[in-house]
């Protein structure tokens, strides 16, 4: 997968993120409305925990996909880096 197709993925996935944290909110209930039962649940209790879980699969998918550079992009080595390979302090 090439990086601008995984810098893709992971906005798409933040952004499904947002949306479940949207949907976690019980905007569909009127007021007074009795709470159905989901899992021996208030049902927007369940909905709400599965958003929830939702949310953190996809971060966590988001982070697998999101590139790390292994190196300073100056090309400059640090001088802590340069003393532990020396083994100097």
């Amino acid at each position: 997968m090439g990086r601008v197709a995984r810098r893709r993925l992971r906005a798409l996935l933040l952004a499904a993120t947002g949306v479940l944290y949207a949907l976690s909110i019980p905007w569909y209930r009127t007021g007074g409305e009795a709470a159905g039962v989901a899992l021996g649940l208030p049902d927007w209790v369940a909905v709400a925990l599965g958003c929830y879980a939702g949310a953190a699969l996809l971060n966590a998918t988001a982070w697998l996909v999101t590139d790390f550079p292994d190196a300073d992009p100056t090309g400059k080595e640090r001088s802590e880096d340069r003393n532990d390979a020396e083994g100097g302090s």
